[in-house]
């Protein structure tokens, strides 16, 4: 669940009571220190801190939390060896603490402000200062560029940055599944293409499409560094238009579907930068559609993480970028 589909659901949700937050993790554990969900006045969740175990467990905090309308504390120890009950159903044997905060009051406002900023592509940090142990805490927004020290403990800092984009240039059929996969991890998705009978909401929904010929979409698409472009027209002349118009701005990711031999034919007189991959997504054998799919957005999800591979072009320095000194939503 991305940041984005939270703070959504906060401003749109009115059942929506308690943020639970990982702040603290020691050993393993299935989510790492920053993950989210909230809980719901009807018993319900958005969201997911554990395999499903935590959960239940954390419902019943709720009343008290929302009803005091004070944030609580609340640790879970797997690491004792003869703990056969949390360690063995999560699957990990560290220590979670996790804060619940009921959202309301200076907390709702603040995160209204943030998804505004990340409506406008704008990254932004929210910072906890806490006093009292856990039970009161003062909430701060600053900009991603401001120095800001969280190495006390009584902040705690939580980024927050525009949902990826994916652009898919290419509205055949078997764009179809790469979209709606990548809508269902957690990406923006853009379809584009000339032919407005392909390229429409009905064919793509939960995406954003734009209709134009490739020389237009580059400057209406407005590419930017964060961008993640696959290109899969299956018509060369179109696609290498479109790829040397991307070409000219910086982008996180441009993948190219078709065989080496078409790609190097396209690719003549450009330079390859880091972020250029070809042929589109991860090595797994895949044939079909659906398959393709999940070697792309295998592929993208990879790179949104920054796992370092070798292998193909461009791999090994399109890794590990975005090392932020805050914890990230």
């Amino acid at each position: 669940m991305e940041a984005y589909d939270i703070l959504q659901a906060v401003e749109s949700n009115a059942q929506v009571r308690v943020l639970a937050t990982v702040i603290h993790v020691e050993g393993h554990a299935y989510r790492k220190q920053g993950a989210v969900m909230l809980l719901m006045a009807d018993e319900s969740s958005l969201g997911s801190i554990s395999p499903g175990c935590l959960e239940a467990d954390l419902s019943a905090y709720l009343p008290a939390v929302w009803e005091s309308q004070k944030p609580q504390m609340v640790e879970y120890d797997m690491r004792p060896a003869d703990d056969f009950g949390w360690g063995e159903t999560i699957g990990c044997g560290g220590l979670i603490r996790i804060l619940l905060e009921p959202v309301s009051g200076e907390l709702l406002v603040n995160l209204l402000v943030v998804k505004a900023s990340l409506d406008r592509g704008e990254a932004v940090q929210l910072l906890r200062t806490f006093t009292d142990g856990y039970s009161n805490i003062t909430y701060t927004l600053c900009d991603t560029n401001d120095d800001v020290s969280t190495d006390r403990h009584s902040v705690y800092a939580s980024l927050f940055t525009p949902k990826p984009r994916v652009i898919v240039f290419g509205a055949n059929p078997d764009a179809i599944p790469l979209a709606q996969m990548a809508v269902s991890v957690g990406f923006r998705v853009v379809v584009a293409d000339w032919r407005e009978a392909y390229c429409n909401v009905e064919r793509f929904p939960e995406t954003e499409t734009v209709v134009a010929f490739p020389e237009q979409l580059v400057e209406q698409l407005k590419l930017n560094a964060q961008d993640y472009v696959i290109v899969m027209s299956h018509q060369f002349e179109k696609d290498a238009a479109f790829v040397r118009g991307a070409m000219e701005s910086s982008l996180r990711y441009l993948g190219i579907m078709g065989s080496r031999d078409r790609t190097e034919k396209m690719l003549e007189g450009l330079e390859r930068p880091d972020w250029l991959h070809y042929p589109v997504g991860l090595d797994i054998g895949s044939e079909g559609p659906v398959e393709n799919a999940v070697s792309i957005v295998a592929e993208l999800i990879r790179i949104k993480r920054g796992v370092r591979t070798t292998g193909e072009w461009g791999s090994s320095a399109a890794m590990g970028r975005d090392i932020q000194s805050c914890r990230p939503w």
